[in-house]
Parts: structure tokens; sequence; C-alpha cells
């Protein structure tokens, strides 16, 4: 394991901001396709929002090289 995070006594793993950093992406792209009409051409919104943060988490981890 790279490190972990101590919150207060609580350790967390790494990843953890990751996911973080991950959802707040989502959210703001979320926002973003749904202002835009994207989601009219999605078929199922909530799988696509979870590919989306998958992929986001992903990216956020290859970039930085931890997983």
């Amino acid at each position: 394991m790279r490190g972990q995070l101590d919150l207060y006594g609580v350790f967390l793993p790494s990843s953890a901001a990751l996911l973080l950093f991950a959802y707040v992406g989502l959210r703001v792209l979320t926002t973003l396709l749904g202002r835009t009409g994207f989601y009219q051409a999605v078929w199922h919104r909530s799988l696509f929002n979870l590919a989306l943060y998958i992929t986001l988490f992903g990216g956020f981890s290859a970039a930085i090289g931890w997983l």
C-alpha cells in the first residue's frame, strides 16, 4: 500500500482521495451534461453515470500512478 490518510485518527486508504475527486468531477460533468441536453440521447442515465464515475476514477488513478 502506498500510504494512508490520517483523518482525525481514522486511517483511510490513499485511494479515498481519488474517489472524492472522481465524485466531484462526476457532479460537475452531470450538471454540464444535464444543461446541454445530452441525457436525452442516453438510454439509462444511472448506468451512464456509474460508467462515467468509474472512468473518472480510473483516469485519475492512471494519471497519478497510484493503482
